[in-house]
């Protein structure tokens, strides 16, 4: 990880980096689905229990959340700041559940001059987030812009 400003130029395609774990809490879990997906299964420990997963899960949208934290905790790209463009191919593909432990890996999948900003350049990240057991719970495509050397 980087401490320096890295530029567009100073990437490449296959450059990797990985964020520490985060734990999952079933507090965490209730306090997000309450405020932004009140499904029963995210709010209701006891109809989770009866529900299609069989017990509590965290919200696809809160796991993104925290996929996003670990990716500028993590600093992939030095003290660049990390300027979304968007994500693409956004897959949820396990449940998360309390107790998991989430790490989020990226790699530099793509890189593309802006022809509409001179000066930046779009770095492109495959991301993906494994919880303790090295099972991929969520992956997508990252899209994020860098300046160019001067």
């Amino acid at each position: 990880m980087p401490s320096e400003e890295l530029s567009f130029d100073d990437l490449r395609i296959g450059m990797a980096w990985s964020s520490r774990q985060v734990a999952v809490t079933a507090e965490a879990i209730v306090a997000f689905g309450a405020e932004y997906d009140p499904q029963p299964f995210h709010i209701d420990p006891a109809a989770a229990g009866a529900g299609p997963f069989g017990g509590l899960i965290a919200s696809g949208w809160q796991v993104a959340a925290l996929a996003m934290r670990q990716f500028v905790e993590a600093r992939p790209f030095g003290a660049a700041a990390i300027l979304g463009l968007g994500i693409d191919e956004l897959r949820w593909l396990k449940p998360v559940r309390p107790g998991d432990l989430l790490q989020v890996r990226g790699e530099v999948v793509g890189l593309k001059p802006s022809k509409s900003r001179p000066g930046r350049g779009v770095v492109r990240s495959a991301v993906q987030v494994f919880n303790q057991t090295g099972e991929l719970v969520m992956s997508f495509l990252s899209n994020t812009q860098l300046p160019a050397r001067p």
